[in-house]
């Protein structure tokens, strides 16, 4: 059992073991960082644990304040494992949810009272009694009295105990968003136009995302006893380093938190990414110069000066905390001649080795000249967003390349996509009675509702035929193409299954079959409960399992990033170069996913399509090393290798 106390004073092992200390002058915040969030989340649910039982013990009741969203989704699986292996009755416990979308029946799947039942609250001992949401079905004249009768029952039990929070882009806890007072109570607010944007792929667009909901206020917030605030995933790194190290604001309401005594944030590395003991520990104080955090020390100098690494003069390094490093290396000059090779020997246009080249200076192996190579791609367009380019490469110099799509994507493709097939087929073929009922089962069913399985079989068959024509296109023989579709996914919804023994063990069929020297992987974190870091998980489950087998000795992973973020510049450890011929081969092939091309619904807050994205990103990255000194190319997609 971890007390509030030892919650208090773990650290970060792994940040100390990497040279970086726990010297934290910059934050007006409490925080842990982990590894993991799956063990930070059973670290937070072994805290309410722990407290339900001692309220029990007290003969009282524990109120707890809850919240939705991906983040404490491992928080209540773990609270319902405790409830079910170890015992933990909820029978004393009343919970006051956070907030609810208005307005939204409590029916709809969409609902964080639906949320609650189907995460929490149907698998415990709580009565049903003590269970408090806010209403979303209410008449407008009736939100007033409600809000102002939900702060009457909570000062009732006599306040929350424990307030369990996540954070949004916009810095609000619960539905308080920027502009929200410090004294604010349960209200109905107007929601941002970036929550709506975050909460658009569960509700299949944002034109179905509500503009409003009743919330919890800031003052209800901070009457609290106890604050955890959970974040994960490097989409969260920017406002967490502004709550944690900013100014209070009205314009980042998870600022006010600096005035509450007992609140802690509890981080994954992603999300504590931007925080400064982290990102440049060297302004914090004196730390260990590994050779990853010189090289990301150098990088951020030579931003910060406007200068290429060999323009970097002792003077540079000393006015920014890098006195320790510039005694180590003895000069600026050595430093900074060894730092340009560094960088230097990343670049190459061999993503599967130069053949028969000296490659003590390569990314990759020289031999075997031809590899056999696996590219996942999580849904069937990330192979061709990600790393077109390199796909290109490899292919044109001779490699064995296979690809496999994880995931049937079938969820991205639109109703009135779907519709659109099925009246084509429907007149090629008008006595098969399939597409009728296809198109009958569309129209009974609104967007936000689950597709019946024909449907979600027309729409995966639209993304393999998509997928079929890009991989056609790059010229890769059709039976060097593998749809997986892991059962994890295959749902219909936008909640997925958890990751099982089903979808590693179809990962490891098609590695033992292939044997590659290579394996490429989306390594695209930002969300760490989304498709991608699930499929990231079956394939280090996969690689787990075969790691012992002799081919697996000669098999390196290199990880990619999808449209959203880019490796950092220090991180890269492969850059593929791309010509504009190239650049333009890549677009090309993006365009054969005509479904995702426009108004694509996982559009996020960022208009451009991914073509875009994807090729100004490219754009990005080579800018970035002509910046450094290096040489100047049209495009560059980028690695980085996964050690196992």
């Amino acid at each position: 059992m971890i007390a509030e106390e030892q919650l208090r004073n773990l650290t970060d092992i792994s940040y100390q073991e990497a040279g970086i200390y726990e010297n934290t002058r910059f934050e007006k915040i409490h925080n842990v960082v982990y590894d993991d969030a799956h063990y930070a989340s059973s670290v937070v649910a072994a805290e309410i644990a722990q407290l339900i039982r001692e309220r029990e013990q007290e003969g009282r009741p524990c109120v707890l304040g809850l919240a939705t969203g991906s983040s404490p989704i491992r928080v209540y699986e773990e609270l319902v494992r405790l409830h079910r292996e170890e015992g933990l009755s909820f029978k004393n416990v009343v919970t006051f949810n956070l907030d609810e979308y208005y307005p939204m029946s409590n029916q709809n799947v969409q609902s964080y009272h639906y949320f609650m039942q189907e995460y929490l609250f149907k698998h415990i001992d709580i009565p049903e009694e003590n269970i408090n949401i806010p209403k979303g079905d209410l008449e407008p004249e009736e939100v007033l009295e409600f809000c102002v009768s939900y702060e009457k029952k909570i000062k009732s039990y006599g306040g929350l105990d424990f307030q369990l929070l996540g954070i949004g882009r916009t810095g609000h806890i619960g539905f308080n968003e920027p502009g929200s007072h410090f004294n604010s109570r349960t209200r109905l607010i107007t929601l941002d136009h970036l929550t709506r944007s975050d909460a658009a792929p569960a509700f299949l667009g944002i034109e179905n995302v509500p503009k409003k909901a009743i919330t919890m206020g800031i003052r209800t917030v901070l009457d609290a006893r106890r604050v955890v605030l959970l974040a994960w995933g490097q989409n969260k790194a920017e406002i967490v380093q502004k709550a944690v190290e900013g100014e209070i604001t009205s314009q980042v309401p998870s600022t006010y938190l600096q005035e509450h005594d007992n609140t802690t944030f509890i981080l994954d590395k992603g999300a504590a990414s931007e925080l400064t003991r982290i990102k440049t520990p060297w302004l914090v104080g004196p730390c260990e110069w590994t050779t990853e955090l010189t090289r990301k020390a150098v990088v951020w100098l030579c931003d910060k000066a406007q200068k290429s690494i060999l323009r970097l003069t002792d003077k540079d390094y000393n006015d920014n905390g890098m006195e320790g490093l510039l005694t180590k290396e003895g000069s600026s000059y050595n430093l900074n001649i060894k730092m340009f090779n560094v960088l230097q020997h990343t670049i190459t246009g061999w993503p599967g080795g130069k053949p028969h080249a000296d490659d003590s200076n390569r990314p990759e192996r020289s031999e075997p000249a031809k590899k056999r190579v696996i590219i996942f791609s999580p849904h069937p367009d990330d192979d061709v967003i990600s790393m077109g380019g390199t796909f290109d490469r490899l292919i044109e110099q001779g490699h064995e390349v296979h690809v496999a799509y994880q995931t049937s994507g079938n969820i991205a493709v639109s109703n009135h996509e779907a519709i659109k097939f099925a009246e084509v087929a429907g007149q090629l073929s008008p006595k098969e009675t399939i597409y009728k009922q296809i198109l009958e089962s569309i129209r009974a069913n609104n967007e936000r509702g689950i597709d019946a399985p024909e449907v979600r079989a027309l729409k995966g068959l639209i993304r393999q035929k998509e997928s079929l024509g890009a991989t056609r296109y790059l010229g890769l023989p059709d039976e060097q193409v593998h749809f997986l579709k892991l059962p994890f996914y295959e749902t219909g919804a936008i909640k997925k299954n958890p990751l099982g023994r089903e979808d590693i063990n179809i990962m490891c069929s098609i590695i033992e079959a292939v044997k590659p020297h290579q394996i490429y992987a989306a390594g695209d974190l930002a969300d760490p409960h989304g498709t991608h870091k699930v499929c990231l998980d079956a394939l280090f489950g996969a690689v787990d399992v075969l790691k012992e087998k002799e081919f697996m000795k000669d098999c390196w992973v290199w990880l990619y990033r999808g449209a959203w973020h880019e490796w950092d510049m220090h991180e890269i450890e492969m850059a593929v170069p791309m010509s504009p011929d190239q650049v333009l081969k890549k677009r090309n092939a993006i365009f054969f996913h005509q479904s995702q091309k426009d108004g694509v619904m996982f559009q996020g807050d960022d208009s451009r399509e991914f073509w875009v994205r994807a090729e100004e990103r490219n754009k990005e990255t080579a800018a970035k090393y002509h910046k450094l000194g290096l040489a100047d190319y049209a495009a560059i997609e980028a690695f980085k290798r996964y050690y196992f």
